[in-house]
């Protein structure tokens, strides 16, 4: 007896017309997939391949200026393409659900977390009203969540990223859909929780036999969780088929590509240089935060590391590791409760702001963010020249050629001086970040999750033009990611941090290949991609 697919889409074309003087811009093209129950198949491709206008698709949420210009979309045997309003607003929920990608932005923060969950209990007709509570802290619990009953009374800002990430899982499996689309669902979170997430997503396919559709960049991801995968580019599939066909012997240059940026296909530890004097030191650092009721909570216990000059470390830990908090006591920003912090041998703990001002010309910071990080009214020059106008930094034609330089630098036209950050793509915002960072010349670059907002051939850029730029210009830097697997390509020393303590510190090297602690061995061991025996080769990124 041959089962019907849950989700079947047959030569399907989408094309969006922002404004109706101009003809429309294809965004997909002549795609088709089925997937069947208890299958998994991913969507992998850059931004803007047009995974996301897929699944939007499928939902039948298309923005207004989006069209289904050909094909047809089945779900559960219910057609969309065409579908009235009000058969999709039954369809959504009940038969197809949606994992967002960000649960910061699709939560509610003043709602609590029971009430959100059962908007998606209501929508199903076998559910009465005395059993709705029932059924939501069922769906907590099945999406992994401890004390579903703590968990449905607390507001979002009162979990962590996973747990967020959880409750979204447990509000579309709430209405007991046939096909779940997951957007996305772990690019956010750290590589731990990530496996979590990913593992208890893979036992409610198995468990439940729900089709799940996998929106991800990350090819490592695609790899270990899919049956199947469909690669996409510019809004076409390029290659499709077995996962382990697929990825492990691709047919398509642009599949190859991807595999060989993929951090966890490409893991290759830094090997270290000769030993170098530190030009950043931290030295038991402690730092504490004041809690209700004259509580405490200790962010860093004791830590310790350091920067040698023209070097990398890169400082690597989970959300709430301290890693970010450690980065803000060496910038100055956040003073510690105990221990110091040396600058090329200069104590600088408990300076005030303007007896550091000057040693900020010699390190500065390149954010997590580029698509927040650039102010949206400065255009790429005013972007790049402001730290020498804060600092008086010569006149309009010297800051001028200043710019081109850097621009030069960072492998962007000199064209681009004139953009806003509304006309650059992640990575170029990425690039003039890092141009900006570069502009007074610092000795000393700290590098907060720089390439996690990225795609993984744009983060493979970025990481390449960091080791280019270190070589050239003697730079040192310290790297702080959740992501080991990004970590290795940079880094000649690796410092783990876990709940504010160092539990391992040395060569690359060695952290790779014989680390000493369990949790480093955790860390490792959820890096995406390593399910498949045989791996593409990886591309020499590594520099001594």
């Amino acid at each position: 007896m041959t089962t019907r697919p849950v989700l079947e889409i047959d030569g399907l074309s989408v094309a969006y017309q922002p404004h109706r003087r101009r003809p429309p811009v294809p965004a997909v093209r002549d795609v088709s997939v089925r997937i069947e129950p208890g299958e998994t198949v991913a969507v992998v491709g850059e931004s803007g391949s047009g995974k996301s206008t897929l699944a939007a698709a499928v939902l039948g949420l298309l923005p207004g200026t989006g069209v289904v210009t050909g094909g047809s979309i089945t779900v559960a045997g219910r057609p969309v393409v065409g579908a009235r309003e009000r058969d999709l607003r039954d369809l959504r929920g009940r038969v197809v659900a949606l994992v967002p990608q960000d649960p910061t932005v699709t939560l509610n923060p003043t709602r609590r977390i029971g009430p959100q969950v059962a908007e998606s209990v209501r929508r199903r007709p076998d559910v009465p009203k005395r059993s709705v509570d029932a059924e939501v802290l069922e769906a907590l619990r099945a999406a992994g969540l401890d004390e579903p009953e703590l968990r449905a009374r607390q507001y979002p800002h009162e979990l962590s990223g996973g747990m967020r990430q959880r409750v979204l899982i447990a509000a579309a499996l709430a209405g007991k859909p046939d096909l779940l689309i997951a957007d996305e669902p772990t690019s956010a979170l750290d590589v731990t929780v990530q496996k979590r997430i990913l593992d208890h997503l893979e036992q409610l396919v198995t468990e439940r036999g729900i089709a799940l559709l996998l929106i991800t960049h990350d090819l490592g991801v695609a790899a270990d969780r899919a049956d199947r995968v469909l690669v996409m580019r510019s809004g076409d599939v390029v290659e499709s088929g077995p996962a382990a066909t697929v990825l492990v012997a691709p047919q398509t240059e642009y599949t190859k590509e991807l595999l060989r940026a993929a951090p966890g296909f490409s893991v290759k530890p830094r090997e270290a240089t000769v030993a170098a004097s530190p030009i950043l030191r931290v030295e038991g650092l402690v730092k504490d935060y004041a809690l209700p009721g004259g509580r405490t909570a200790r962010a860093l216990d004791g830590v310790s590391f350091s920067v040698p000059k023209g070097q990398t470390l890169g400082l690597v830990g989970e959300s709430g590791s301290g890693k970010t908090t450690a980065l803000r006591v060496a910038l100055g920003l956040l003073t510690p409760t105990e221990g110091r912090v040396e600058f090329d041998g200069q104590d600088i703990t408990g300076l005030g702001w303007r007896q550091v001002r000057p040693l900020r010309k010699r390190f500065q910071l390149v954010h997590q963010n580029p698509f927040s990080a650039l102010d949206p009214k400065f255009t790429v020059e005013q972007t790049i020249a402001e730290p020498l106008v804060s600092f008086r930094v010569g006149d309009r034609t010297s800051r001028r050629n200043r710019v081109y330089e850097l621009l030069d630098a960072v492998d962007l036209p000199r064209s681009f001086a004139g953009r806003l950050p509304t006309e650059l793509s992640g990575g170029q915002r990425q690039r003039v970040a890092i141009a900006r960072a570069l502009s007074l010349e610092p000795e000393l670059l700290l590098l907060d999750e720089p390439v996690s907002a990225l795609d993984v051939r744009v983060q493979e850029q970025i990481l390449g033009l960091l080791t280019t730029l270190q070589k050239d210009l003697g730079l040192s830097y310290l790297f702080v990611s959740h992501d080991l697997a990004v970590v290795a390509g940079l880094s000649h020393r690796v410092a783990v941090l876990r709940r504010g303590k160092l539990v391992e510190e040395g060569p690359t090297t060695q952290v790779f290949e014989k680390p000493e602690s369990e949790y480093t061995q955790e860390l490792l061991g959820a890096i995406a991609g390593q399910r498949h025996s045989v791996v593409p080769q990886p591309i020499e990124v590594s520099r001594s």
